[in-house]
């Protein structure tokens, strides 16, 4: 079976803590269902923010969906001027059977204009 890294974003409404934790369980799960995997499946995630969200780390999402195995780890996006704002973004390792053209990447909400070629 082959490691595959996988990529994710959402974009927030607003910088809110159950906002947060709400948009980020639905980009995991999200990953999670488009890529067939299961928690046994999962290497680590590492979720990074854009500055302007502090309400919480991101990785608590993923506590909460019973991924207290899982190593997570949380981080800063570089502070560029033209960026998109709210945005959390993950890089998902996975175990998976699946080639690297069939994995499927994930951009949700207004972060689908971060990789129009691979959104959904």
């Amino acid at each position: 079976m082959a490691v595959r890294a996988i990529r994710g974003a959402i974009q927030l409404d607003q910088d809110e803590r159950s906002h947060l934790l709400q948009l980020t369980a639905e980009l995991v799960t999200k990953v999670l269902h488009e890529n067939d995997l299961e928690v046994a499946n999962l290497i680590s995630i590492w979720f990074t923010a854009t500055p302007d969200v502090v309400s919480e780390f991101p990785a608590l999402a993923a506590r909460e969906l019973g991924l207290g195995d899982v190593p997570l780890m949380c981080s800063v996006e570089m502070n560029v001027k033209s960026a998109m704002p709210l945005v959390i973004r993950l890089m998902m390792h996975a175990e998976t059977p699946k080639s690297r053209s069939e994995i499927q990447h994930v951009y949700l909400r207004g972060a689908s204009g971060l990789r129009t070629d691979l959104a959904q």
